[in-house]
């Protein structure tokens, strides 16, 4: 899809498969990652949703920084390399390092998390969260990763998002962005070199 100001992939939430982790208390819904195809071992960068539905010890990401977000539920208490962190906010990023032991005590119940992880030397991220309408820049060298988390967002007056779906944006421009509710707004940059 493009129009004027750009290209726009729609990453949308209901084409999106669920991995279950290996310990049985969740499943993931990949939004986007980079290179396209990579795996867990060799990607860049990526961006989840997971689906918490007990406790238990994180997987290990060596030389990956992490960054996880509370989008609904009672929230849950991470211990990070022996230290208790209460993620029980929504929409109040927590960052820790996926060479951390990491382990999670549920609140009060299943919950919904975001997720974005990014390698060491491969790529850095920012992460804001949109409520209000405004402008929208994609600068040159960048992705921006718009992932809806409440309610609706519409893009440029032609592209509507509902909870979860997402829009890939990779060429330099300036959009509009109309979230009514709460949008995650990902700038992501690949190092080079």
């Amino acid at each position: 899809m493009t129009n004027s100001t750009g290209p726009v992939q729609l990453l949308r939430a209901a084409e999106r498969p669920a991995t279950a982790w290996r310990n049985g208390g969740g499943v993931t819904r990949e939004v986007a990652g980079y290179p396209a195809g990579s795996g867990l071992d060799d990607f860049a960068w990526r961006v989840s949703l997971a689906e918490v539905g007990s406790a238990g010890p994180f997987s290990a990401f060596p030389g990956v920084d992490r960054v996880i977000t509370l989008v609904e539920g009672p929230g849950m208490a991470l211990t990070v390399d022996g230290t208790e962190h209460v993620v029980d906010a929504p929409f109040r990023p927590f960052a820790f390092s996926g060479d951390a032991v990491t382990d999670c005590r549920l609140l009060g119940g299943p919950l919904v998390d975001f997720n974005v992880m990014t390698r060491h030397g491969h790529a850095t991220a920012e992460l804001t969260f949109a409520t209000e309408p405004g402008p929208l820049v994609v600068p040159a060298g960048t992705t921006v990763l718009l992932v809806c988390l409440s309610g609706t967002a519409t893009l440029d007056a032609t592209t509507a998002l509902t909870r979860y779906d997402a829009a890939l944006l990779t060429t330099p421009a300036t959009h509009t962005l109309h979230p009514a509710g709460t949008t995650a707004v990902l700038t992501l940059r690949a190092s080079v070199g």
